[in-house]
């Protein structure tokens, strides 16, 4: 007789409607253009997803001048720098920009900013490519990276009393509350975001996850190594008391050792991990065990994002 586990499911999890979005302009764009369809970088940070739409003729490089002018090209849903588009223009591509409206409001908070004379502070991980796409909208100079509260100390802003701040959009609720206080605390006249830039995505998972702590011996993030609301879905487990949280990009990842003698595990998945990723891994634990599904409910999402005018005019036609 199987051991009895109990499987708490994380809601929200998954999917959010900046991916979705993504995604579904890629399959119209080969829908409308046949392939290949050139992608500027991944187009959401998952293996699976990126594979599923390589399949259906879609090529991923990471800089523009990799893709012919001829061939139509889509920007990822973390956004790029002015540059990429002004380049694309330069040379006469058809390109559609698949960032994520979200990302695009922090942008053109940075721009507000910029225009009123204020240089901006980002919180952020050095090298995402949100943050490159988001420090880019400005010129050079114009954005200081801070990624932790000690970097608050280390930043020479030309003027202390000008200044704003910004967020990636999938940093951790926590720990970004922590880098304000450290810039309120040494720039009391910094201005911030009139509603906070980490997403609604990224906050309900994180919350999810917070909420099943308690009954879970063990807690399994579904999502890629390089996606960042995933890893800090791993990293809110931990500090929320999961003794093992562990970052797994298919049901083949789990560490069945680690997991033995767990009565209660917790599962949830990143915004870009598509669902049949989650029924892959409820699929491993059955196989293994008499499982009990609980899931545990945060909040109801019902964001929808449209594809861009350019798509939905060649569907409707």
């Amino acid at each position: 007789m199987p051991d009895a586990l109990t499987l708490y499911l994380a809601a929200p999890r998954g999917f959010c409607a900046g991916v979705d979005r993504a995604i579904k302009i890629v399959e119209m764009a080969l829908e409308k253009w046949g392939a290949p369809i050139y992608v500027r970088h991944e187009i959401v940070h998952n293996k699976f997803v990126v594979d599923g739409l390589r399949a259906k003729g879609a090529v991923f490089v990471e800089e523009l001048d990799e893709c012919p002018d001829d061939r139509p090209v889509i920007f990822s849903a973390h956004g790029v720098p002015k540059s990429v588009p002004a380049a694309a223009s330069k040379r006469q591509m058809v390109y559609i920009d698949a960032t994520c409206p979200l990302v695009s409001k922090v942008h053109i908070e940075a721009e507000r900013h910029h225009h009123d004379g204020l240089q901006m502070v980002m919180i952020g991980h050095a090298g995402h490519p949100e943050t490159v796409g988001t420090m880019g909208q400005l010129p050079p100079g114009e954005v200081l990276l801070v990624e932790t509260p000690e970097d608050v100390a280390r930043i020479s802003p030309r003027d202390p009393g000008k200044l704003a701040f910004i967020t990636q959009t999938t940093l951790s609720v926590d720990d970004t509350t922590e880098i304000v206080a450290a810039l309120r605390k040494r720039f009391p006249n910094i201005v911030g975001p009139h509603k906070e830039d980490i997403c609604y995505a990224t906050t309900n998972r994180q919350e999810a996850v917070k909420a099943m702590a308690s009954k879970i011996d063990a807690l399994l993030v579904i999502g890629a190594p390089n996606s960042s609301n995933s890893r800090r879905l791993v990293e809110v487990g931990s500090k929320s008391g999961c003794r093992y949280a562990q970052l797994i990009q298919r049901a083949g990842d789990i560490d069945w050792r680690a997991l033995q003698g767990a009565k209660a595990i917790g599962i949830t998945a990143g915004a870009s991990a598509p669902e049949v990723l989650t029924e892959e891994v409820i699929a491993a634990f059955s196989d293994r065990f008499d499982v009990t599904l609980e899931t545990v409910v945060t909040a109801e999402e019902r964001v929808e994002f449209k594809v861009p005018r350019v798509l939905r005019e060649a569907m409707a036609g």
